[in-house]
């Protein structure tokens, strides 16, 4: 979910109908009114409903989970709504905390999520308005305060209380594992796309030996967040500061290199995810130090050793666990992420596997950034 600054609306939305009867089946007091998409996820469906406070036209985040991604709703319904309570008990007292934490809205019912008569869950947030994300990073600054945003999130979640929440997508951040998903799709290539890119399957072939290392390092595990991409970072659109982490669906037991390490993979480098012109697409030291230094003022106090001196690893390790995960999506016939054009997942393998490669070249830097921290 990427909610962002208000906007107008749409009265109604095709395809949908059943947009105003959910409206209903949720404690929001007022008209429906109607709805746009919303947002720029790969994964589920997202709307800004408008609706009639009897004062103004407010909105809210009405979304429907891709069921057939993330396989148990009920499950990751309740991570969301034990995570989003603690947050909200952890910073009561802070300014302007509606913005800070997402807050799910109940139904009338009292649940967090609708079921409807096809057997789609749908779940409400509050809107958080004067609000945006950002696809792409602006400035060290803004990097800062992203890394920053992501820590305070893993430290104010250290201390959930039991029991441990579940794992929404098992083996989620388990390099190995993508490894072996993807020599099991080039061997069976459904859709005969194998020969189209050879040379991607050789880079990926080269590094099988990393794919474990930060899984033996014997890193605590840790609630985390699981998908920080710049984007899943809420920034205040008037004064541009980070106000909250959004996009919980993978909250779940993890490694904070992982999360980290995400965040460089997606805010490093000022070239689009999808960017077919690879000379574009390079690691940005400056950036990368701003998001070291953001992320170890917040969360450096809690992290072991052997976790701080990985911070620069991880990055590389993860961009080559996506590129992993587009490589073998495109050879599946792009089932789980969304795509807008021909061979769009394997133009974001291609992006993943050149900034891979950009951070290698630049790896002696990258780790003099986290020794001087």
């Amino acid at each position: 979910m990427t909610p962002g600054a208000c906007s107008g609306y749409t009265a109604g939305v095709t395809g949908h109908p059943q947009l105003a009867q959910l409206f209903h089946e949720f404690a929001i007091p007022g008209r429906y009114v109607g709805a746009e998409p919303w947002g720029a996820g790969h994964i589920n469906d997202t709307y800004r409903v408008a609706y009639d406070h009897g004062t103004g036209i407010r909105h809210f985040i009405l979304q429907r989970v891709n069921h057939h991604v993330f396989r148990e709703p009920v499950k990751l319904m309740d991570n969301i709504r034990r995570v989003t309570a603690h947050l909200q008990e952890k910073l009561a007292g802070t300014p302007d905390l509606n913005r800070r934490v997402l807050r799910l809205l109940p139904t009338r019912d009292g649940r967090p999520f609708v079921q409807d008569p096809t057997g789609d869950y749908w779940r409400a947030y509050r809107f958080i308005e004067d609000a945006q994300t950002f696809q792409v990073v602006e400035s060290p600054a803004q990097a800062e305060a992203a890394a920053r945003a992501l820590g305070q999130f893993q430290r104010l979640l250290a201390d959930l209380p039991p029991p441990r929440l579940h794992d929404t997508i098992p083996d989620f951040h388990h390099t190995p594992k993508r490894y072996a998903a993807l020599e099991r799709a080039i061997a069976a290539d459904t859709y005969n796309r194998a020969a189209g890119c050879q040379r991607e399957i050789e880079f990926a072939r080269r590094r099988e030996p990393i794919v474990g290392a930060l899984l033996e390092l014997g890193a605590p595990e840790r609630v985390t967040h699981n998908d920080t991409k710049l984007n899943n970072v809420l920034f205040c659109a008037t004064t541009g500061e980070a106000l909250c982490i959004v996009d919980l669906d993978t909250v779940m037991p993890g490694l904070a290199l992982y999360d980290f390490g995400d965040m460089v993979r997606s805010t490093s480098c000022r070239a689009a995810e999808d960017e077919r012109d690879l000379r574009k697409v390079r690691v940005d030291l400056e950036i990368f130090a701003a998001l070291a230094r953001g992320y170890v003022a917040t969360a450096g106090d809690s992290l072991s050793p052997v976790e701080r001196q990985h911070l620069a690893f991880a990055g590389r390790l993860i961009t080559f666990e996506i590129g992993m995960r587009f490589l073998t999506d495109h050879l599946q016939g792009d089932i789980y992420f969304k795509i807008h054009r021909p061979n769009h997942n394997l133009d974001r393998c291609r992006a993943q596997f050149a900034l891979v490669a950009s951070m290698e070249a630049q790896e002696k830097a990258m780790q003099r950034v986290i020794n001087q921290l």
